[in-house]
């Protein structure tokens, strides 16, 4: 196990090297960038002092060496300057849109995106495992038809038009705003109980939006794994020794129908903070989406890079955990081809 873990910590760190690559040249590609237009248009205007930090900018942070040498003291393996170590120190650089570092622009987004995707996770399976099961174990029953149908509902429905309507009638028919992740009044505020109380409520509404794609899916899915786990022999060899049809069931069908679900842990994570940026502009939610649009749009180059690296770590996490909950949960899965 610690060799397994040890070759694969190798592997994630050549992995989010080589992401890390593509992910800053690609932003490069567009013609100019967020600080050379921003100097062009100040000179413009004749604000001598303005261009002047700016420039002072593009020194510090190597914008005017070869593109290269940029990527090299951006990830932190050629030193800045004026302190500017990279992204393996610890420094993530400058937002030059925002104006100010990195760390404080993305500060309570990043923790809120997480918080926000978790809810999500625990909302899907909480909900879509017990359906599924009822769902298979009772097929072609009208409760069947019922789950089958909402499952094509969610599928149909776009996460951001559930969101407008959310937003029109929860204002129409009760007066309450359910924009956001907590009241106006705790914006900027420190967080006590009462903004924690503020922020659960308004929780809800977003997990409900973003999970229930994910849900319908899940639904699907998993109701079609049990009905094929559910037709093989080892099942009825089962209930045939003795074994009750509930106990049969979580034991064996229902454990490998799950592979498909833990195998994809390591993309939902990020398709959730991808695909949650049109219901985070609606909802006005604070997480990372919004930030990364607004960051792709102007080209803020250092802001956009480290937020597409975070989405690359939760996959390459998402992956390993995965690949260990597989272990663990599937006898037939041996690591390495052992015997």
């Amino acid at each position: 196990m610690i060799r397994f873990l040890l070759r694969r910590f190798v592997t994630m760190c050549v992995t989010l090297l080589i992401i890390s690559a593509l992910v800053f040249f690609i932003i490069k590609l567009p013609p100019g960038d967020f600080l050379t237009n921003q100097i062009a248009e100040l000179r413009a205007q004749g604000e001598s002092a303005s261009v002047a930090k700016a420039e002072f900018l593009i020194k510090q942070y190597g914008l005017d060496r070869p593109v290269w040498e940029q990527y090299m003291v951006w990830v932190g393996f050629m030193p800045g300057q004026n302190g500017f170590s990279g992204l393996l120190q610890g420094d993530w650089g400058w937002s030059f849109e925002y104006d100010r570092p990195v760390m404080e622009v993305v500060g309570d987004a990043l923790w809120l995106t997480l918080l926000v995707n978790f809810a999500v996770v625990i909302f899907i399976h909480l909900v879509s495992i017990p359906i599924a099961i009822y769902s298979a174990t009772r097929q072609y029953s009208l409760g069947d038809y019922i789950a089958t149908f909402i499952g094509y509902i969610g599928l149909a429905t776009p996460s951001f038009l559930l969101a407008l309507i959310l937003l029109y009638y929860m204002n129409r028919w009760f007066g309450v705003s359910i924009g956001g992740l907590y009241d106006a009044q705790y914006a900027g505020q420190p967080w006590t109980w009462p903004k924690i109380q503020s922020l659960l409520t308004h929780l809800i509404v977003p997990t409900l939006v973003i999970g229930l794609g994910g849900t319908a899916a899940m639904i699907r899915r998993m109701r079609a794994n049990l009905l094929d786990e559910l037709g093989k022999q080892y099942y009825v060899t089962a209930k045939a020794k003795g074994l009750t049809a509930r106990k049969a069931l979580l034991k064996y069908p229902f454990r490998m129908s799950l592979n498909p679900f833990i195998s994809d842990i390591g993309n939902l994570l990020p398709h959730l903070v991808s695909g949650s940026v049109l219901v985070s502009l609606v909802l006005s939610l604070p997480t990372v989406g919004p930030i990364l649009l607004s960051a792709l749009k102007t080209q803020d180059q250092f802001l956009a890079g480290f937020i597409l690296m975070f989405v690359a770590i939760l996959t390459v996490v998402g992956m390993l955990v995965s690949d260990l909950l597989l272990a663990w949960l599937d006898p037939r899965i041996r690591m390495g081809g052992g015997r």
